[in-house]
């Protein structure tokens, strides 16, 4: 059976549509769909031989001309064993499944970006209201500066992985070589450092202290994420370095709640200025403001302060500041106010003949 019969298409198929054929034999035949069947197995080994031929136009041309014999004659012997079909033709296979079919290849002494770190950061209440610059240490690992990240030392080279023949991963037989796992000579590298740089010990990265500036702004809240680009580990072999994210933290206050961009304050105001009403000032987040006490406030009472709460991170303003009030019972009375207050609840109590559901404050204070 010619290769082209192989996988179901003509001498004349273009590129593309032997690429179809073979997807279409593979997906078929694949050991994963076909487990413990043989047969199957040398279809989907077939069929892989069959498309890196036509796959290949350099080899296609041999074919056409030469037959098979044409390839022998020039060192071809076949795609090799399962490994080799799923590492040769991994895109094909990532394609049909979703994944390599054996793993995905690693580029030996290709780039290794860096990963990317946290920090959790504490912060004041004040500080996330207003927001504020901070400066923070931190020991990262960093591009080694000597073996420019490689972990070799500086004039030698790396060895190919004898396990792995410098993919990095091997597969072990679950049936048909069904699991693809990291190689554990070379730690999924696809390379032996046999003379490691003396610096990183052949890690390519080096532990180093740091000091990161970071400008928090106005407005943040627990939780809020601030990514420092490049600030991360460092990368190897000529990869970029990752990212740094700070995880803020806010401090509760002694004071101050806070929901979302509103502020809301707990006031205790005495027994005289809830009755009479007063004018009085009080702290909020941006200063001293000076706020109404109405007459006959009560308890849970609020009044509330316009653009007096956090700043919008969006830039849309601030919040508001709610003040609730909360009336204090006075305790300790001399006796001349105590006289007093009796007077002024026996006043209240003729106002109270017509009500006698309703109960007045002082019936209730010396109760």
């Amino acid at each position: 059976m010619s290769y082209y019969e192989t996988l179901g298409v003509s001498s004349s198929a273009s590129a593309e549509e032997i690429k179809k054929g073979y997807r279409k034999m593979a997906m078929k035949y694949h050991p994963d769909r076909n487990p413990g069947d043989k047969a199957a197995e040398d279809k989907f080994k077939a069929a892989a031989e069959a498309y890196e031929v036509l796959g290949d136009p350099e080899k296609r041309q041999i074919y056409d001309r030469y037959g098979k014999e044409g390839l022998t004659n020039r060192g071809y012997h076949g795609p090799g064993n399962a490994e080799d079909i799923f590492s040769n033709f991994g895109d094909i296979f990532e394609d049909l499944f979703g994944f390599g079919g054996g793993g995905q290849r690693r580029q030996k002494n290709g780039p290794i970006p860096g990963s990317d770190l946290r920090y959790d950061l504490s912060i004041s209440f004040m500080e996330a209201i207003h927001g504020v610059n901070k400066e923070i240490d931190i020991t990262k690992p960093e591009t080694c500066w000597t073996c420019e990240g490689t972990g070799l030392r500086p004039g030698y080279q790396s060895k190919t992985c004898s396990s792995c023949n410098g993919r990095g991963q091997v597969l072990r037989a679950q049936g048909f070589f069904r699991l693809s796992t990291t190689c554990p000579q070379c730690q999924g590298a696809g390379e032996i450092i046999t003379d490691p740089c003396q610096d990183c010990g052949g890690n390519g990265l080096i532990n180093k202290k740091k000091k990161v500036s970071l400008k928090i702004p106005a407005g943040v809240d627990t939780g809020a994420r601030m990514r420092l680009q490049g600030e991360g580990q460092g990368g190897r072999k000529g990869g970029h370095a990752g990212d740094l994210y700070v995880i803020l933290h806010v401090d509760a206050h002694e004071l101050f709640e806070r929901n979302g961009e509103d502020i809301f304050y707990t006031l205790p105001i005495s027994m005289v200025q809830a009755t009479l009403g007063a004018t009085i000032d009080i702290l909020t987040v941006h200063g001293t403001k000076p706020i109404a006490i109405a007459k006959g406030t009560q308890t849970n009472d609020t009044f509330t302060l316009k653009g007096e709460g956090v700043p919008s991170l969006r830039g849309h303003g601030r919040g508001n500041m709610t003040v609730i009030f909360k009336v204090l019972t006075p305790t300790g009375l001399t006796k001349k106010q105590e006289e007093l207050l009796r007077e002024f609840a026996g006043d209240e109590e003729n106002d109270q003949k017509n009500k006698p559901e309703e109960e007045g404050f002082f019936q209730k204070l010396f109760h």
